[in-house]
């Protein structure tokens, strides 16, 4: 059966005061989230998501990844609002979200926001989520050559991301997948300072535990303006295995989770 066999780096970055990003791996899901830059309680809203998402998914290993996805979102979203609830100067909390699960034979992407996923195979990479940024929105209506995304003045605005408002929505895309394939999630730390043929070229050292340390190196020399979070996966077929997985950034500290009894199962 496929499942993932990986590393993570979550860094503070240069710049900032404190980590904002959170991030999730183990053999069946992986998640990236990063806290809006600029809203209120940026290391809840990210820690709270990627820790309901994981953990539904978690809870629900072997079910269908579409439906785990999709319902881990919405009960993210309902701690989201159940945090502003509680705590009114959390208002306006938000978080990028980029996750994605298997049931040991299909390999499922959610993602809202402008961190990244990534597919790296046979030594070509290739990006696999889709920006929600005003920079993307200008080069999906022709009025940017996509090479000049990189380094945009304008890249930090966020058109789309996980919140406590009304309405949500969620990016979901089955991955064709296969073994030996390479996936890297990251927070928009690592992609606005490292560009993606240094990207493709750190990611074929065979260690993913290497490959996330030298990403997060990268950032850090290009000017670390921003928490820098990597996530390296590979592909693997083999036996189930049983792990929890490892927690970075904001989502180790559990005080940054609005309700972490929240994800409940029924059968």
């Amino acid at each position: 059966m496929l499942r993932f066999s990986g590393a993570g780096v979550s860094d503070v970055g240069r710049v900032r005061p404190h980590n904002e990003d959170s991030g999730f791996y183990g053999p069946y899901v992986a998640v990236v989230a990063d806290g809006v830059g600029g809203a209120a309680a940026g290391e809840v809203a990210s820690a709270t998501a990627a820790y309901v998402v994981a953990a539904n998914a978690l809870a629900r290993c072997g079910e269908d990844p579409v439906d785990v996805l999709v319902r881990g979102v919405e009960d993210a979203h309902a701690s989201l609002r159940a945090g502003v609830a509680a705590d009114p100067d959390r208002e306006g909390m938000a978080t990028t979200l980029t996750a994605v699960v298997t049931d040991g034979r299909r390999v499922v992407l959610g993602h809202v926001g402008d961190s990244r996923a990534y597919l790296l195979r046979d030594g070509g990479l290739r990006q696999i989520s889709q920006d929600h940024t005003y920079v993307q929105s200008l080069v999906d209506t022709g009025q940017l050559d996509p090479a000049e995304r990189f380094g945009h003045p304008w890249s930090n605005i966020v058109l789309r991301s996980l919140d406590a408002g009304a309405e949500q929505s969620l990016d979901v895309t089955e991955l064709h997948v296969r073994v030996g394939d390479r996936l890297l999630l990251c927070s928009d730390g690592l992609s606005d300072l490292v560009r993606d043929d240094r990207i493709a070229d750190v990611l074929q050292l065979s260690d993913p535990h290497s490959a996330a340390a030298v990403l997060t190196q990268s950032a850090l020399l290009a000017g670390g303006k921003d928490n820098i979070t990597s996530v390296v996966l590979d592909v693997v077929d083999g036996p189930p295995v049983v792990g929890d997985g490892r927690l970075l950034g904001a989502l180790a500290d559990v005080a940054n989770i609005v309700d972490p009894g929240s994800v409940r199962v029924t059968h």
